[in-house]
């Protein structure tokens, strides 16, 4: 059984490396091409649509608000990764690794950008009345291949059992590290908790995101904010470390062993990607249900979902890992998961600890909210409505049982089975890259969309 694992986390590991960073990158490259660069060309007015945007009524139809869609998408993706999957990178593949991670970032955008503005355009009504879709009906109803929905819905579905179990777990060890409370409380509080929110469909979702997810970000990016302004002068040299380790390999300095180029480059894309989620196919399930005159507007708001998620709360972590200088200490290489929670010691004494603690229950407890509607959406695609309450159960249990440790089994096959969502997801995307083409030119050059919007900020400004 050893032997079996242990396989199994080695083909996981060789997967993760070359063959599927090599897929992401060079699709995520060809829809930049493909859509003329929107996402630099446009940044200023993507920024204006969307946090300029922020207390205005939205146009169009849709069961919950533009921002109330990106929050609970942000849910899924700002957690762990952005605490943990961050030294783990600088760790194994150097200070540069950060700098690859903004550029798959800069490069994903136009892939959660792709499989938003889909998501939107093919998405349908329930019997509930709720705007739902994804890739499931992307896949269905624009490419005709209902199999490939099948696929991607049934893996997400099943994947996400594991996926809440580690999450479980996350939390459980975290309380108990901090509050000395037995993981099966914690696994019964956090299910109880998920209940009430998660039966209370999208609607109550993104109420309640909306308002946590700006919360635990600005929480904990406050703390790395200050953390910055007691330590101005590091800055230069914390952007220095960053390009000067990025194109060459990163050398051995204190408790950092040192790495390969390859490394660099491999640890920044993976972490990044790992982030912000994109090509995934799982944010574009709570855009489907914004409100919105047009896909590509909603869009927009995936654009910015990966400029908070990895070039804002990714790079705070950065700075304050690299700052503090916690991580060329001896020992840190095998103890990267903690690097984070050391960093902020370092600056706030135990507070700095705590404040880790309380960020990542937060990130970790939003995350476990926003997968089970995801995974709920699965079922209703496969089995109908009342199929979804009962998956939620599963998934409910699974917060518990993940708590006491059962996950351990079976982590190893989590990324497995993410690249069996990952893989039909980034082919639906450039199967039907002529339609995103089309809607994105549609909205530039239309009369009632961009031109309009332009017209109004001119004459705005001319009062």
């Amino acid at each position: 059984m050893d032997r079996f694992l242990q396989g199994i986390a080695d083909f996981s590991a060789w997967l993760w490396g070359i063959p599927l960073i090599t897929m992401l990158l060079a699709s995520g490259l060809y829809m930049t091409f493909k859509l003329g660069f929107f996402q630099f060309r446009y940044f200023g007015y993507i920024v204006g649509q969307t946090f300029g945007s922020i207390f205005k009524k939205p146009k169009g139809e849709g069961t919950v608000t533009p921002l109330q869609a990106l929050t609970s998408a942000l849910s899924s993706t700002i957690g762990a990764a952005n605490i943990v999957g961050v030294p783990a990178a600088i760790m194994f593949g150097g200070p540069g690794a950060v700098f690859w991670m903004w550029v798959i970032a800069l490069i994903g955008m136009a892939l959660k950008f792709s499989e938003s503005v889909l998501a939107v355009e093919y998405r349908e009504i329930n019997e509930k009345g709720e705007y739902v879709g994804g890739p499931m009906y992307y896949m269905t109803k624009g490419l005709g291949m209902k199999w490939l929905g099948v696929w991607f819905s049934f893996a997400l579905m099943i994947e996400l059992i594991p996926s809440i179990m580690v999450q479980g777990n996350s939390v459980a060890n975290t309380v108990e590290a901090s509050f000395n409370i037995p993981p099966l409380w914690t696994g019964i509080a956090s299910a109880i908790l998920v209940s009430i929110v998660v039966f209370g469909g999208i609607k109550r979702i993104g109420k309640v995101t909306e308002i946590f997810v700006p919360f635990m970000a600005l929480f904990y990016v406050g703390g790395a904010f200050v953390i910055l302004l007691m330590n101005v002068s590091a800055v230069p040299e914390f952007f220095m470390l960053i390009f000067s380790n990025a194109f060459s390999p990163a050398p051995v300095m204190g408790g950092f062993a040192g790495a390969a180029i390859v490394e660099v480059i491999r640890w920044g894309f993976a972490r990044g990607l790992y982030s912000n989620e994109s090509g995934l196919g799982t944010a574009p399930i709570a855009h489907a249900a914004a409100t919105t005159d047009h896909p590509v507007r909603q869009g927009f708001w995936a654009v910015i979902g990966v400029v908070v998620d990895t070039l804002i709360v990714c790079t705070a972590t950065a700075f304050v890992v690299l700052s503090s200088g916690v991580w060329m200490e001896e020992g840190a290489m095998e103890n990267s998961s903690a690097l984070t929670t050391l960093a902020f010691e370092s600056y706030f004494g135990t507070f700095g600890g705590i404040l880790v603690t309380i960020a990542l229950i937060f990130f970790v407890f939003s995350t476990i909210l926003v997968v089970i509607f995801y995974g709920a959406k699965q079922a209703e695609f496969l089995f109908g409505l009342k199929a979804s309450y009962g998956i939620q159960v599963v998934y409910i249990l699974a917060v518990i049982l993940g708590a006491v440790g059962a996950a351990e089994v079976i982590w190893g096959f989590l990324d497995i089975m993410l690249a069996a969502i990952l893989i039909p997801n980034l082919i639906a995307i450039l199967l039907l890259s002529k339609k995103v083409k089309q809607l994105k030119t549609e909205f530039f050059t239309s009369d009632k969309y961009y031109k309009k919007d332009m017209k109004e900020k001119k004459a705005a400004k001319a009062r």
